[in-house]
């Protein structure tokens, strides 16, 4: 394997570990609106993931800090392609990040329903963003042989981008439905764990049109037929199975399933776009590749070094942070949100 295919791995790695873990983040913010019924209760479910949510955002930053120095090429034009639509996700995180930290800060109820809500669009508006942003790369956007992206509006925001951001939503808010599952008790366990049951079979159907959409608007199919087929047979199976185990009522099993299906998803895309990383509608001579995005031998050998003695140690400390805070949150716990 050559250093610029491991770094596509990694990078991809980085980008799919994101969305696993910080997806039910993300579900669990989506979810206070959806599962308490008063302030106790809202404070349990942010409790669920306050040990884990900015542990978890690092996975973007480092994916982001990958692609600059391993693909400059691909950075530069990404970000520049997609700079307004990146905004808009950034300062959802950071609205969300300062809503955790502050909302227990005062006693007011209009305080509280602020934050609150800057807790809801905080987490809704990245998954959107980023399974919009996901869908175009796969599609194709204008690319220029100057390796400069000049997207409009109708490029970023279309039918197949709008419904790949609400299906990666749908996910990121059932696996954190299985999260709350997995980290309460009592009413809290029992509602997400219904909630999650009823949402599963629209979540199929929204997997279900997403691939069939992607089979008709892009070459995935073409391109990596075999292995794309063979994730969507997964997902099926995880897709059931996840079914099966929230009637058992084996929360843990159920959240692997559909950690399962967002894992499936973002790997399919990766795997399809393979060895390009951005699609040219103007030409495919215009594709952005591993090879010609990609920084020098020097630079990839040397990141290669320096990621083999930092990454175990980094992996390292997030489990244990998962183990040591993998007890259930109960309403009789100190709660300081």
């Amino acid at each position: 394997m050559e250093l610029n295919e491991l770094w596509f791995l990694l990078i991809a790695v980085l980008f799919t570990g994101f969305f696993f873990l910080e997806g039910f983040d993300f579900g669990v913010g989506m979810a206070t609106r959806l599962l308490s019924r008063n302030d106790l209760q809202t404070r349990v479910l942010i409790n669920t993931i306050g040990p884990f949510w900015d542990a978890n955002e690092v996975w973007l930053i480092t994916a982001a800090g990958a692609m600059f120095a391993a693909f400059p090429e691909w950075y530069s034009t990404m970000f520049s392609g997609y700079y307004l639509v990146l905004t808009l996700i950034l300062l959802a995180l950071i609205g969300r990040g300062v809503a955790f930290e502050f909302r227990g800060k005062g006693r007011g109820e209009a305080w509280k329903k602020t934050w609150d809500v800057a807790i809801l669009i905080g987490s809704f508006v990245p998954p959107m963003l980023f399974g919009m942003i996901f869908a175009s790369l796969v599609k194709g956007v204008p690319i220029d042989q100057n390796m400069e992206m000049t997207a409009g509006f109708s490029d970023i925001v279309n039918g197949y981008s709008v419904w790949a951001g609400l299906t990666v939503t749908g996910l990121c808010l059932l696996h954190g439905l299985n999260f709350i599952s997995l980290r309460t008790v009592g009413e809290l366990r029992e509602k997400s764990r219904v909630l999650a049951a009823k949402l599963l079979p629209m979540q199929a159907v929204l997997m279900a049109v997403l691939v069939g959409w992607t089979f008709m608007v892009t070459d995935l199919f073409e391109r990596q037929g075999f292995l794309l087929t063979a994730a969507v047979l997964l997902g099926v199976i995880a897709f059931v199975l996840a079914r099966h185990f929230l009637r058992q009522g084996r929360e843990g099993w159920a959240f692997g399933m559909t950690g399962a299906m967002i894992l499936l998803t973002f790997v399919s895309m990766f795997i399809g776009l393979f060895p390009r990383v951005m699609v040219s509608t103007i030409d495919s001579a215009f594709d952005l590749t591993l090879y010609n995005a990609a920084s020098s031998p020097y630079t990839l050998k040397a990141m290669t070094i320096v990621a083999a003695v930092l990454l175990p140690f980094v992996l390292a400390y997030q489990a244990w942070s998962y183990f040591v805070f993998h007890k259930r949150v109960t309403e009789k716990d100190h709660l300081e949100y």
